[in-house]
């Protein structure tokens, strides 16, 4: 009998990804496509395409959920397990308005043999009960004096988040817009309101229908062995027979003439006219031939890629709102569909936009596309494809999801894998027909009926009025309860509590693959690095191959500017780069960037000296570029550098109002972040400058600058224009190149050239007083969820720095705080972090329904690390995740960076091997007596939460107004 039951269908050389590539189909309809190629970095994914007929959110719990045990591994969390002790350079899984795909990644073989083993069993063999479905999903709670249900489960609280996002329910509502009738027109993730009505039923034969080996589309990449992958899949798929499944994703009708929808988002109290989100929405033709589909890329990139591009800067130049929203090109899905729009819109002029964006189109479709923009565009693809740049992702990771959104739909996956002829044919029909993308833009846009307006306005009683229905919903079904009934709810939740604080049997937790100490590296991994100076400046050289592209990182020294003047700096940043030089507007300096290099932006780095106080605060501009065109990076960089232009009140208060909404709707995703930074800042000048920098100071700074501003424009651009005086020179600067050793000589001598244009000599430095707060903060936003942060400074409680540190927080995040806060408390996420610079161990829970109980929880840290009993195996499964993140997989141009900050901030090569020692050495005792401090900690620690009023006066009724409120939003 032959190994596997797979046909080879097609086999090819994919030229441009120097990678062989084999498509098979299996006796049961299962496709695989398998990338053979010399990347160590392997990816495997098994996708299944999902369609939901409601939002219920079946497709979202059930990727949770086949993640909680199965038949091979009858743990609760095999995947927590993996994350404990793998060395996977990726591991989750993503729920897409159609597919469910479960990725991962690894450089070890013998890891990844394990990742997809525990993965094939998961999805087709998986743990599918009603307990689980109340944990990932939702159940009732009973309340103490039994009067009120209420409802938890992780899902449930994490899509209570994502509603109190309004960009993203905005993104929602566009989409559903454009696709009534089909699987699109509802929330795969799952509605708040629609999840409670999720039956296990439903849930169960969901998987039925849809997790079948004639559903999957397999996917391999990287350098592992092409026919043993055959083999490991034939072990899993060998036992199903062929099935049919109705998977298929209808055409959504096409609407006769456009609609015009309007919602209503949670907000607070705003002035009067409110801000609106609207966006315009284009269902484009079904079936959009490859060719044609690079050449909207091309014109998506024209008409909003750049803040130069035409659409953008029409809307963002007219004032009518604060910021670009909307999906521009949308490809992942069955169907193309464009969105663009304003947020932040007062709701008078809501219709003044739209006309504007309708306008604007015909105007240009009348006009012409720019050449200089198409051309940027062109070059911009074209690079970022020869890149194939995936920056943490694995580049096969990328692959998958590029082939997928094809494969999906039953159309070929290698389109997706090339792009030498897709390029050729562009470039042919653009010099053919001067007017090939107008003429698209006039089809898909301007003559397309199937078109949307949505506009989304605030509503300051939104979020009180779902609460009092959520409320009157569960008192309706509490009321139909009867007594036995209730019992019986409240019995259900106790043996699902009983059943999360149960331990794993331990013979069953030594079922799952795992690797060995002796399968790790003793010795740490380096990255070439060489020092020299060039006109008087530190230069950094890391000899990688890059495919003859050129990373170049400069660091300039911020430590000559005025405290008053940190909050600026990257607005600063963001002017040079979006205001134009002396000798050319901003479109066309963003024409010129695109046309001639991979990319150019700005990134401030503050970071201290892992010895002693001292700060490096350097803003970094940082470009790419092909080494054939070095000397035209280096001309960019000067006129920016020395003569971009800082006068333009409009364009620079645009850019603020920009800021101010991208800070305003990062709250909610990034809530977590928010707290971390803000504690973090009690006790760190590097944290503190950040918080200035990109935190809630940054915030409340850029509302007052907008008053400013109109106030006094030439007290801006003065601290602008003297920001450029204090910062570019060559004192202090530090640049950091990455590419290939016989590069470097030329592209030094153009780097030389540059240099020798900057001034010489800097100002003193200046000195920063920190104003570390001294309370415990309730940040005040209109949401269904908090954010709870705690932290302290481990050091000034008597800890010395130890590698043990690294496993044992990462231990409690995947054990103590996702068992408490996550499994049991029902929140999307718990973190636990240490700075081993500063001594700042904080703890950070995401999309939280408690404050209170997550806070006991964190404190409870030290008790559990002391009475855990943790054995050889966890123990040594602790050290190998703790490796795993210390070798994690990098790019060319990661490395380089990586590299440069170890050395600015002297982390040599001595303390990481030191570090590396004292982490494989790590004992048992080390996590008790690292509870010691934990216990200082929880008693002398500093809170921030992130979250609703109500639920700050809930925590402050119960524990003494403890928290001091801030209205944030």
């Amino acid at each position: 009998m032959p190994a596997h039951q797979f046909e080879l269908l097609r086999e090819e050389h994919i030229e441009e990804l120097n990678t062989r590539a084999l498509f098979y189909r299996h006796s049961t309809g299962a496709e695989l496509l398998s990338l053979i190629n010399d990347d160590e970095n392997k990816v495997f994914g098994i996708n299944f395409r999902t369609p939901p007929t409601d939002s219920t959110g079946v497709a979202h719990i059930l990727e949770h959920a086949v993640l909680c045990g199965s038949r091979k591994y009858p743990v609760k969390e095999p995947f927590v397990e993996l994350i404990k002790g793998s060395l996977n350079t990726f591991l989750n899984a993503f729920t897409y308005p159609d597919k469910t795909c479960y990725p991962v990644a690894s450089t070890n073989l013998k890891d990844f043999y394990n990742l997809i083993d525990v993965y094939l069993d998961a999805v087709f063999y998986p743990r599918i009960t009603p307990q689980v479905l109340e944990q990932e999903g939702w159940h009732y709670e009973v309340e103490e004096d039994g009067a009120k249900l209420s409802y938890k489960g992780v899902v449930f609280n994490e899509m209570k988040g994502a509603y109190s996002d309004p960009e993203r329910v905005a993104a929602e509502f566009a989409q559903h817009s454009l696709f009534p009738d089909n699987t699109y027109g509802v929330e795969s993730g799952g509605h708040p309101r629609a999840i409670p009505d999720l039956s296990f039923e439903q849930f169960k034969v969901f998987h039925e229908d849809y997790y079948h080996p004639s559903n999957a589309r397999i996917f391999f990449y990287g350098d592992d062995d092409a026919e043993q992958r055959l083999v490991l899949l034939e072990e899993y798929l060998g036992d199903f027979e062929p099935k049919v499944i109705d998977s298929d994703i209808g055409p959504q009708p096409r609407f006769a003439a456009p609609k015009r929808l309007e919602h209503v988002y949670a907000a607070e109290a705003q002035e009067e006219g409110g801000k609106c989100y609207i966006t315009v929405n284009w269902l484009l033709e079904e079936e959009v031939d490859p060719d044609e589909r690079r050449g909207l890329q091309i014109l998506d990139y024209a008409l909003l890629g750049t803040p130069g591009s035409a659409l953008r800067k029409v809307l963002i130049d007219s004032g009518l709102g604060e910021d670009l929203t909307g999906s521009g090109l949308e490809t992942e899905m069955k169907q193309i569909f464009f969105g663009a729009g304003l947020k932040g819109v007062r709701e008078e002029n809501v219709d003044a936009v739209e006309k504007l964006l309708l306008d604007t189109l015909a105007q240009i479709e009348r006009e012409g596309v720019d050449k200089g923009m198409v051309a940027a565009g062109l070059n911009t693809a074209e690079f970022r494809l020869r890149e194939n740049n995936t920056g943490s992702y694995p580049r096969g990771l990328g692959l998958m999801l590029r082939c997928l959104a094809r494969w999906l739909y039953d159309r070929d996956p290698y389109t997706a894998l090339r792009f030498e002829d897709s390029l050729a044919q562009l470039r042919k029909n653009l010099e053919g027909d001067e007017r090939f993308l107008e003429k698209l833009l006039r089809r898909h846009l301007l003559e397309n009926n199937h078109r949307t307006t949505v506009v989304l306005k605030p509503d300051e009683e939104l979020a009180e009025r779902q609460e009092r229905e959520e409320q009157e919903r569960l008192a309706a079904v509490r009321a139909q309860m009867s007594d036995a009934e209730l019992a019986q709810v409240a019995e259900a939740a106790r043996k699902l509590q009983e059943a999360q604080e149960r331990p794993d049997d331990p013979a069953d937790l030594a079922k799952l693959p795992r690797l060995e100490l002796s399968d790790l590296d003793k010795k740490i991994k380096t990255i070439p690095i060489e020092e020299v100076q060039l006109e008087g400046a530190r230069v950094l050289h890391h000899d990688l191959f890059t495919n003859r592209i050129a990373y170049l990182d400069m660091g300039f020294d911020m430590s000559a500017l005025p405290q008053e003047y940190l909050p600026y700096v990257s607005l600063f940043g963001r002017a040079l780069l979006e205001m134009g030089t002396e000798k050319e507007d901003f479109v066309q300096l963003q024409q010129r960037i695109g046309a001639q290099t991979g990319g150019l932006w700005t990134h401030p780095i503050i970071s201290r000296h892992r010895q002693g106080d001292e700060l490096h605060a350097l803003l970094f501009v940082r470009g790419k570029t092909t080494v054939a065109r070095a000397a035209e990076l280096m001309d960019i960089l000067r006129d920016v550098l020395l003569t971009a232009r800082l006068d333009d009140k409009a364009r620079f208060l645009q850019m603020v109002l920009e800021e101010k909404a991208g800070e305003e709707s990062g709250l909610v995703p990034g809530g977590h972040r928010v707290v971390s930074l803000r504690l973090r800042s009690r006790f760190d000048k590097s944290a503190w400058v950040s918080e200035q920098m990109g935190g809630i100071n940054y915030l409340f700074f850029l509302r007052e600058l907008i008053a400013e501003i109109e106030r006094d424009w030439p007290a801006v651009q003065r601290r602008l224009e003297e920001m450029r005086a204090l910062i570019f020179n060559r004192s202090g600067l530090l640049c950091n190149v990455t590419l290939g050793g016989e590069d470097r000589a030329p592209f030094d001598e153009e780097l030389g050239r540059l240099l020798a244009q900057l001034p010489a000599a800097g100002a003193a430095p200046q000195i920063w007083t920190p104003d570390y707060g001294t309370v415990d903060e309730g940040l005040v936003i209109p949401a269904q969820v908090n954010y709870v942060g705690k932290a302290a400074n481990l050091y000034d409680l008597g800890y010395e720095l130890h590698g043990s540190s690294s496993i044992i927080t990462r231990y409690l995040g995947a054990s103590w705080l996702w068992d408490r806060v996550r499994v049991q408390g029902g929140a999307y996420g718990a973190f636990c972090s240490f700075d081993s610079f500063s001594g700042i161990l904080s703890y950070a829970s995401y999309r939280d329904p408690n404050v209170l109980q997550t806070l006991k929880n964190y404190d409870g840290s030290g008790g559990f690390l002391r009475q855990l009993d943790i054995n050889d195996d966890e123990l040594s499964k602790a050290i190998i995740g703790a490796v795993g993140d210390l070798d994690s997989y990098q790019l060319p141009d990661s490395k380089g960076y990586t590299s440069m900050m170890r050395d600015l901030t002297g982390v040599d090569d001595v303390y990481r091997q030191r570090i590396r020692d004292e982490i494989l050495g790590t004992t048992a005792a080390d996590f008790c007596a690292f509870a010691d401090v934990l216990d200082a900690a929880a008693s002398q620690g500093a809170v921030a939460v992130l979250g609703s009023e109500e639920a700050m006066d809930a925590a402050n009724a119960e524990q003494e107004n403890f928290l001091q409120k801030i209205k944030v939003l």
